[in-house]
């Protein structure tokens, strides 16, 4: 994990179960005698995140709608950290595309920097649900993307400007290959049960293409904003999926980097660009 991440020096669940009581039933002992939780178990995971929003970002209000998707915490407080070595210190705006019903990034990014954040999603749902959950932050805006054929256009207005986006896109190209990830994982975690762990309703886990198309429909659409924005930023799970999209921003002679992240077992990374306006 980044160095400023507090989660890199693990989890008090005595201090987290004072904080949020109701993750108490979910602790259980591991092979080693120390408590935890099953990291398998989607009602696990998401009352131990809402644990930590209350404790170490006092996030007073937090609700998702049944069924969407659980974001792991320390991983996302990550890329914000990582976001903040490519913007530098001092004010900052940010936008966050599908920021999902949590959103979850406009609201670490604010805690943890005080950034102002705009966060913009497709699904009335999940547009409400955000609302709802940044409605005591006026440094928070939740906007409605009434095209999906879009990505940036519509939500970035005429004069207005952003130092960075940030986007963790559908990973999947389809239901299956969610399923396919998932039984995988769960056979990595020791669990065998037919079970989704990370919970997620079809927008936020899978799109056509998967997450190949998404950025590189990204990157295509970013032409027309760079001079609205700083830096633009896609998150990619597959190490393979890096190639295409590095070639595309070449072309385009964009300013590149591939920042690698970790988080306890599992590694990602995000591709961040600039182009000369």
């Amino acid at each position: 994990m980044h160095l400023r991440n507090i989660h890199r020096y693990g989890y008090d669940f005595e201090k987290l179960t004072a904080t949020h009581p109701e993750l108490e039933k979910y602790l259980i002992n591991s092979p080693t005698g120390s408590v935890t939780i099953d990291f398998g178990d989607a009602a696990s995971i998401l009352e131990f995140n809402t644990a930590l929003l209350k404790h170490h970002y006092k996030v007073k209000y937090w609700r998702l709608p049944e069924g969407s998707l659980y974001p792991p915490i320390p991983g996302r407080a990550d890329y914000i950290h990582h976001i903040s070595d490519l913007v530098g210190k001092g004010e900052k705006n940010g936008l966050d595309i599908g920021c999902g019903a949590s959103a979850i990034y406009p609201i670490l990014g604010n805690n943890i920097y005080d950034w102002k954040m705009v966060g913009c999603d497709v699904a009335d749902e999940s547009v409400a649900f955000a609302k709802k959950n940044t409605s005591k932050n006026d440094a928070i805006e939740i906007r409605h993307q009434i095209d999906k054929r879009n990505l940036f256009k519509n939500v970035i207005r005429e004069g207005e400007s952003f130092d960075f986006t940030m986007c963790n896109p559908p990973f999947y190209g389809s239901e299956e290959e969610a399923v396919k990830a998932n039984m995988n994982k769960q056979r990595k975690l020791g669990t065998y049960e037919e079970r989704r762990n990370f919970a997620g309703h079809a927008h936020e886990l899978w799109c056509n293409g998967g997450e190949a198309l998404f950025i590189k429909r990204m990157i295509k659409e970013s032409v027309a904003f760079k001079s609205q924005v700083g830096w633009f930023t896609c998150l990619l799970s597959r190490k393979q999926n890096l190639k295409k999209p590095l070639k595309q921003l070449e072309k385009l002679g964009a300013e590149t980097r591939v920042v690698e992240m970790t988080t306890g077992n599992k590694e990602s990374r995000f591709v961040a660009w600039r182009l000369k306006s």
